[in-house]
């Protein structure tokens, strides 16, 4: 069975069973922030890596632009009074 080595930055980690799925114990080190990871394979590697969330900035960035055009919402409202200073 391999074991840790200190030096290339790894570490023996379990698998088990979680009802028909297979999982690991990844080891406080090396855990994920956030709730989710890609898993891909490289040849005999199984690769994991963490899912990065995009802000708010860049998801409105991503946003195709309205054509629609804006409702006149004070359509039939009485004018506002002007304010007096």
């Amino acid at each position: 069975m391999p074991t840790s080595s200190a030096n290339s930055g790894s570490r023996l980690a379990r698998l088990f069973r979680n009802g028909a799925n297979q999982a690991v114990r990844i080891p406080r080190e090396f855990e994920f922030e956030g709730e989710a990871v890609l898993l891909r394979r490289e040849g005999k590697h199984l690769v994991m890596e963490p899912v990065v969330q995009k802000g708010l900035l860049e998801t409105l960035r991503q946003l195709e632009p309205l054509n629609d055009e804006f409702p006149d919402v004070d359509a039939g409202q009485l004018p506002l009074d002007s304010p007096k200073i």
